[in-house]
């Protein structure tokens, strides 16, 4: 019997033996056999694994892409229903602009574009105060300003605004208080080229008293007649925006209120945000440091007297330009 087992068991040690020695050294023969039995499940599952993943990634995708062009759909649901509950057309507007996922209207401009601050405030408040009953030409609009004239009751306030959205929801409530819309079309970018075409153009010297006429770019001459007919005690330029190289610029009201101003016998003239690089070089240019009284916040106040034979616009050197 042991003679017959030791035969039995020699044919099958000699392959794995052969096998063994392709292997790595210290592999054992057990080892090797199942290393070579696995391959085979291993070639199978690749292709497998590879398209279960690309099912998934694609699934994935499919879900993103859904999601996305659903985004939007509950914020025109909203604004749809909200259309459909206010009650006027005005309503809607101030309605839609808080929705979520509602667009401003580029005609809408910030609440905080021009508003003022106490100090900013009072100074104008007591500016008024002084000179009540008085006329006063405001140019930008908003509500902060409609306390100014119930301060110049009496007088007559008038504003002119470009922003018809502004014109349409702030109404005046006096009879001494208009409003009017105007439109400004020069932008901000162009303020190099227009304060080099005033110093070389005579037509824009503030001798010049009829600014219809003049041929000087800078000049408003598409006002409301009331503005040239009447001298104003105090004007304010906050308007237009001019926040952006492509929105509408103060180049022109500056340089339109002081040509009124230098017509009147003492007219205040008051800029806001005289932080920005033109206000403060308009204002430099033709209402004049030298004519400077008082500063709060970011507003300078200008007072100029009567300066209609004027030849120049400030007696002390202006900054050169090339």
């Amino acid at each position: 019997m042991p003679p017959e087992v030791s035969h039995s068991r020699a044919p099958q040690i000699t392959p794995s033996v052969q096998f063994s020695s392709t292997t790595a050294s210290g592999t054992s023969p057990k080892f090797g056999r199942a290393t070579r039995r696995m391959k085979f499940p291993g070639k199978k599952l690749l292709p497998v694994l590879v398209f279960i993943l690309s099912c998934l990634s694609i699934l994935r995708l499919l879900k993103i892409a859904i999601t996305t062009s659903h985004s939007s759909s509950p914020a025109a649901d909203f604004s749809s229903s909200l259309q459909q509950e206010c009650s006027s057309p005005s309503e809607c507007s101030k309605v839609l602009s808080n929705a979520p996922g509602a667009q401003t209207s580029p005609h809408k401009t910030s609440p905080n574009a021009t508003l003022l601050t106490p100090k900013e405030f009072m100074l104008l408040s007591n500016l008024i105060s002084r000179k009540a009953p008085c006329n006063l030409l405001v140019f930008g609009l908003q509500s902060q300003y409609l306390n100014l004239s119930s301060i110049n009751a009496g007088g007559i306030t008038l504003f002119l605004e470009d922003d018809p959205y502004k014109v349409s929801e702030i109404k005046a409530d006096s009879n001494g208080t208009r409003i009017y819309k105007v439109k400004y079309r020069v932008p901000a970018k162009k303020a190099y080229k227009l304060l080099k075409h005033a110093r070389e153009n005579p037509a824009c010297d503030p001798s010049t008293s009829l600014l219809q006429q003049t041929t000087c770019k800078l000049a408003l001459r598409n006002l409301p007649q009331e503005v040239y007919q009447l001298k104003w005690d105090v004007v304010v330029v906050d308007g237009p925006i001019g926040d952006a190289p492509e929105a509408p610029g103060r180049m022109s009201t500056i340089y339109t209120a002081s040509m009124l101003a230098r017509a009147g016998k003492t007219t205040d003239v008051v800029v806001h945000d005289i932080h920005r690089t033109i206000e403060k070089w308009f204002s430099r240019e033709f209402l004049c440091e030298e004519n400077l009284v008082s500063a709060k916040g970011k507003f300078w106040n200008f007072r100029i007297s009567d300066q209609s034979n004027a030849t120049r616009f400030c007696s002390s050197k202006t900054i050169q330009i090339e």
